[in-house]
């Protein structure tokens, strides 16, 4: 995706994606996935002040539902200004 970088998870259903050079606020960015694009993700900010750029994205769902996620997060990515 677009400006978007992640170390791969270890023992965890879920990932930290770095936002940062998408040029989004990662609560903005939450917030205008769920309203434009329609998926479910949490902003960084919201698990304490260095979350700031980051993401939280869940995997505990079927492959096809996070591939379907992820294609419509690139898709907005590409298509969208940071707010």
């Amino acid at each position: 995706m677009p400006g978007v970088s992640c170390a791969t998870p270890k023992g965890a259903f879920y990932a930290f994606p770095n936002v940062k050079r998408t040029g989004w606020m990662a609560k903005a960015l939450a917030n205008a996935l769920l309203d434009e694009a329609g998926v479910a993700i949490i902003g960084g900010p919201d698990f304490g002040i260095l979350g700031e750029g980051y993401v939280r994205l869940s995997y505990a769902n079927s492959t096809e539902n996070i591939a379907r996620a992820l294609k419509r997060m690139g898709e907005f990515l590409s298509a969208k200004k940071a707010a």
